[in-house]
């Protein structure tokens, strides 16, 4: 399912790789196990967010043009709140989706473009996460940190998830 929106960038569009984040990570767990976990409300709030946080929130209308709200909570009681419209839903392969961080004052800050590409390597599969049109390599650097610490978690859960 895939739906186009005005201002939506083409893959003919010129990209500043100094705002793109790009990352490939292997998990031993087949590629629909993957996708669920980043498509099924409940397998998302036990792993979203990087390492010490929960998701408290996690609300997903998972079609094109459907809105996905989560917010994850710190163990110090802070919480931070990202949501987004599902641009592409290709199930198990691929997945893309706007991203922008609440602000303090409820408004939506600068929104980027996650892409998720779920590659089948057996009874493994490779995600290839691309996150683009960050505001600057400042942006793009802690997101690195904080996917980087997600999906560490996320391979904690599919583990836990196989040996249950």
């Amino acid at each position: 399912m895939t739906m186009n929106v005005p201002g939506m960038r083409t893959r003919e569009t010129p990209v500043d790789e100094a705002r793109v984040l790009r990352l490939r990570r292997t998990f031993q767990a087949r590629r629909e196990r993957v996708f669920r976990a980043f498509t099924d409300p409940a397998r998302l709030a036990g792993w979203w967010g990087p390492k010490g946080m929960s998701a408290p929130v996690c609300e997903l209308d998972l079609r094109p043009g459907g809105r996905w709200l989560t917010t994850m909570r710190a163990e110090d009681g802070s919480e931070f709140t990202v949501s987004g419209v599902y641009r592409e839903i290709d199930p198990p392969s691929r997945l893309v989706f706007t991203w922008a961080w609440r602000q303090d004052d409820g408004s939506r800050g600068h929104e980027t473009l996650v892409t998720l590409e779920f590659l089948d390597r057996g009874e493994a599969s490779e995600l290839v996460l691309t996150q683009e049109d960050f505001r600057d390599e400042d942006a793009r650097g802690k997101h690195a940190g904080g996917w980087a610490s997600a999906l560490d978690c996320l391979e904690e859960a599919l583990a836990m998830d196989a040996a249950a």
